[in-house]
């Protein structure tokens, strides 16, 4: 069943695992905790879109840090701090370091009417394929710090514009011009097109969020938050159709990995497309802190679509429902297969701090790039995922088995089927 419930603790163990390199020396500028009210720099290039104020209102702002750094990208970039296996406080260091500058805009300024030099720079910078360098005037000085997000990356310092400038050349994908300069052409499709032509999942969200792409009359700006999940969908939906008209997979498949502090267990069973998630947020994880109490309640949230598909929005799971299921789809897209997934995430207290749903994307993705273990039946291939969770975490699956809508469809189909033949 869909919602949200509690588990009893039952004596859980998980020790330090995080298999990510112990932490070393970050290359961050040398600046005191306040910055300085003008300063020259570049950006990653990275642009954010705030959610807090009231509709139609929102702040844009372009993150930079306080000095000019050589290698800015890997400030902000998810392939180099997966790629680099970067630990979360290397992560929090990166993003603690960049000044969110940022200015107050209507979300319809990109249909050309009141967006101003300040929009037309930040989708510039948006648009651009390496770091931008420029010059930033702040109407005061700004502190150093961090802003959590339960799907977004933390948010840097908020620091209000008094004016900005690029000060070099700034150069375009193709591809990202072709969809910046169509105003005939749909988001979503604009969305389909720059995937298919090997645009980051990240860069995508980005573009959606500055309203760079779209019909004409329709094109808007979008809080990053929910231009991370649609774009996940959008790409997802896609995939879905196409998988659909692929066979089913004819065996057990049972997927383990892990990845900054999540463990993932996904079954794929011989059917016809169907998915479901159960994340478990354990005690003293990111969004289970229990207060310090290590003894606390497991928190549980879960989301489920048959093969019809949802009609509405995943609001247990929220944006990691979209982000965990884009992996699967893509490794189904690959093997030109359909099948029903159960997948199964645990938080753990390794994952301390929230860093976004691009965690559980890149997650999934080193999951189903693991070494499948395949099962003759149902029953083998649950049983060993049992065992899997029970020898690493000293928890017993079975309390989210017994609750799985996606199980009860697949043991009443066994059942019609082994009638009928």
């Amino acid at each position: 069943m869909e919602g949200k419930f509690s588990l009893p603790n039952h004596k859980l163990k998980y020790g330090k695992k995080d298999l990510s390199r112990a932490y070393q020396s970050v290359p961050q500028p040398k600046v005191k905790d306040v910055v300085s009210s003008e300063f020259f720099s570049n950006s990653p290039p990275t642009v954010f879109v705030g959610s807090k104020l009231k509709y139609p209102n929102v702040n844009v702002g372009i993150l930079a840090p306080p000095v000019r750094v050589e290698d800015v990208e890997v400030y902000d970039s998810h392939k180099r701090w997966v790629q680099e296996d970067r630990g979360i406080q290397e992560i929090l260091d990166f993003r603690g370091n960049l000044i969110n500058s940022r200015f107050l805009s209507s979300v319809h300024s990109p249909r050309g009417q009141t967006g101003g030099k300040f929009l037309d720079i930040s989708q510039e910078v948006g648009m651009a394929k390496k770091a931008v360098d420029m010059e930033f005037h702040l109407k005061k000085k700004v502190k150093l710090g961090l802003k959590f997000d339960r799907v977004s990356k933390p948010i840097s310092s908020p620091a209000d514009l008094k004016n900005m400038k690029i000060t070099d050349n700034t150069k375009i994908e193709r591809p990202i011009d072709k969809v910046f300069s169509d105003t005939d052409l749909k988001a979503a499709d604009a969305v389909s097109y720059l995937y298919k032509k090997k645009t980051e999942d990240q860069k995508l969200s980005q573009l959606l969020s500055l309203g760079t792409m779209g019909l004409g009359k329709n094109r808007r700006l979008v809080p990053t938050r929910w231009s991370i999940t649609t774009v996940d969908d959008i790409i997802g939906k896609n995939l879905i159709k196409e998988i659909k008209d692929c066979s089913s997979i004819n065996e057990h498949s049972l997927f383990f990995g892990y990845f900054l502090g999540n463990y993932y267990l996904v079954f794929l069973f011989p059917d016809v497309f169907s998915y479901e998630l159960f994340e478990m947020y354990l005690p003293g994880s990111s969004w289970n802190p229990s207060l310090g109490n290590p003894n606390g309640e497991i928190t549980v949230a879960t989301d489920y679509e048959s093969y019809s598909g949802r009609k509405n929005y995943a609001s247990n799971c929220v944006g990691g429902y979209y982000a965990a299921r884009l992996p699967l789809l893509e490794s189904l897209k690959m093997n030109k297969r359909q099948a029903s997934t159960l997948v199964l995430r645990f938080e753990t207290p390794d994952y301390w701090a929230g860093l976004g749903v691009w965690v559980v994307r890149e997650a999934m993705k080193k999951t189903m790039e693991t070494r499948k273990l395949v099962f003759d039946s149902r029953d083998d291939m649950l049983k060993r995922g049992r065992e899997i969770i029970k020898e690493e975490l000293n928890f017993d699956i079975n309390q989210l088995l017994v609750r799985s809508k996606l199980l009860e469809k697949v043991k009443t189909q066994m059942k019609l089927s082994s009638y009928f033949s």
